[in-house]
């Protein structure tokens, strides 16, 4: 299983995720394309940087009717993304529709997985804000296993949380897992955070990284310190 670095992308023009991008002269990283983004610029904007060569999640978080959610997948299915997501609170008949509107008539599809509980999210908020009256963990895991019987490839989760969520899916379901921050950095508005060291041994997939990387002085010699610290390689 491949694991990798996601930039997240989180910029409100064109203009800003291209001058972010030109500072990469080697690497075509993995991007994550965000609302802010796609709804500034719409769906041009993801073939212009799959045109350039990155691979894409695209992270609109659908949660909808189930119907509704087909319906927009397989519009998204057309744009070639490599992932793509859902909510797990829509149901399971709503990620299996989604499933069945991010398939291509060939088969084919990008991987798709679903957001459990934002890292933004404490269990006190959750709890009293979403009336959720079971612990953190206890909601992720069973989302999770909400999200493998529909049939999808994983799930957004904080970096805590991909271990068990392993034992309880089986290590080929996937942990995509934001909230990265490294060890001398801010923690910014995220609350279930870890460097990319600590996601690496509790066993996220795929990490995604926003504002280390974008808003660093040098977000080259970043994307190449994540890369290091999380592969223990270098960049590609």
């Amino acid at each position: 299983m491949n694991k990798d670095v996601i930039i997240a992308c989180d910029f409100n023009s064109r203009a800003d995720l291209m001058a972010f991008l030109d500072h990469f002269k080697e690497e075509r990283p993995f991007l994550k394309i965000g609302m802010e983004l796609f709804y500034a610029e719409g769906p041009a904007i993801v073939q212009e940087i799959k045109a350039r060569g990155h691979k894409i999640f695209l992270d609109l978080k659908l949660h909808d009717i189930p119907n509704t959610v087909k319906k927009a997948m397989s519009v998204l299915s057309s744009l070639d993304v490599d992932l793509c997501n859902v909510h797990v609170a829509g149901t399971i008949p709503m990620m299996e529709r989604a499933l069945e509107g991010f398939t291509k008539k060939d088969g084919s599809r990008g991987l798709l997985i679903a957001v459990t509980q934002l890292t933004s999210t404490s269990e006190e908020r959750m709890q009293a804000d979403l009336l959720i009256s079971k612990s953190l963990e206890e909601t992720v895991l069973h989302y999770a296993q909400n999200t493998k019987i529909a049939g999808l490839d994983g799930i957004v989760c904080s970096p805590w949380e991909a271990k068990k969520v392993k034992e309880a899916c089986g290590s080929q379901f996937l942990t995509i897992t934001p909230g990265i921050r490294f060890d001398d950095g801010d923690a910014g508005d995220q609350v279930r955070i870890a460097t990319p060291a600590k996601a690496k041994e509790l066993g996220s997939d795929y990490i995604v990284v926003g504002r280390p990387i974008t808003q660093a002085a040098d977000p080259v010699a970043a994307y190449r310190r994540c890369l290091s610290e999380f592969l223990g390689g270098t960049a590609k």
